[in-house]
């Protein structure tokens, strides 16, 4: 079984939005698989929408037993720190949690890249 880390806009389960930046989310689903067959969907808020601090975040979505991140974007230090938790993040996605877990499930995600100032991307 797989857990899957999704920062998300909405609380639709599934339906909901990917969120451009994975710490500043007002929530994450979390979706566990098996092979390719969907288990378990759970949304919980993000305890550190309004308080964010590095390394606050990679360490709660670990807590939650997740092996895989998947955010619009984030930073090089947000990138480092799910290295090191042993959390595959993955960047660079828009739409709904269920198609990019579908892209995922096929195996057509790449790889995560931080994001930067140059690109008018995010990175808190």
């Amino acid at each position: 079984m797989v857990r899957i880390a999704f920062a998300s806009n909405g609380e639709e389960g599934l339906k909901s939005k990917i969120s451009h930046h994975f710490g500043r989310c007002p929530y994450y689903v979390f979706v566990d698989v098996e092979g390719e067959i969907v288990k378990n969907v759970e949304v919980k808020r993000n305890p550190f929408y309004n308080r964010h601090a590095p390394g606050i975040v990679p360490q709660f979505i670990r807590d939650e037993g997740a092996d895989v991140i998947i955010a619009g974007g984030m930073g090089l230090r947000a990138l480092e720190w799910f290295k090191r938790l042993n959390i595959k993040p993955i960047t660079g996605v828009e739409g709904s949690v269920e198609e990019i877990l579908k892209l995922y499930l096929r195996g057509e995600l790449g790889e995560a890249a931080p994001c930067t100032e140059k690109s008018g991307e995010a990175c808190h």
